[in-house]
């Protein structure tokens, strides 16, 4: 790390802006270019490369130097990315025929939907028949237990006043109910 680095990243940490503006310039270039590549849209790429540069001058007081300030920040802008997946990952893209034609060059149109495609539809209600027929099989307590709180979403305090027992016992009724569940799922799978 040079001198020039080591006064900027100081003078970040105190809350000067323009110091940190003079750190991030070398390295923006590539903060953008690692979630371009990431994530395939350059629209994307910018809000994410924006939002980790922010999360970035919030947490420089956190920079402790145990690795260089680019690994640091990249390392930002990687989980910005994974982030932003994890938020928007049942969001289809339809990119639109018809090219427009702008001042700084051509695009196409993109629609996000949340539809999921007929291969998605067909495996999402498969797993569901296949946990549904799994929990049929349970004994009536297990099964009680995972529809009032997996299913019906009910609390453990919630479950322990409708069946009249501790939340203790409740837990560990959904414990052992859940792993006699994966045994089954497990078996119908191995079929």
């Amino acid at each position: 790390m040079s001198l020039k680095e080591a006064s900027l990243i100081e003078q970040s940490k105190a809350g000067d802006i323009d110091s940190f503006e003079q750190l991030i310039a070398a390295h923006q270039k590539k903060a953008f270019n690692i979630a371009y590549r990431i994530l395939g849209n350059l629209e994307d790429a910018n809000d994410v490369t924006q939002e980790a540069l922010i999360k970035a001058y919030r947490g420089i007081r956190n920079f402790n130097g145990k690795s260089s300030f680019s690994t640091w920040l990249y390392t930002i802008v990687n989980n910005a990315c994974i982030d932003f997946i994890r938020k928007n990952r049942k969001t289809n893209v339809t990119y639109l025929d018809r090219e427009y034609e702008t001042e700084e060059g051509s695009y196409k149109l993109q629609v996000y939907g949340n539809e999921e495609t007929p291969e998605e539809l067909f495996e999402k209600k498969e797993v569901q028949k296949l946990v549904h027929e799994a929990i049929n099989k349970l004994s009536y307590e297990h099964r009680r237990i995972i529809v009032l709180r997996d299913i019906e979403q009910f609390s453990y305090q919630e479950i322990s006043q409708i069946l009249n027992c501790s939340e203790g016992t409740v837990k560990s009724r959904i414990n052992r109910a859940r792993s006699n569940l994966k045994i089954l799922i497990k078996e119908q799978l191995d079929d």
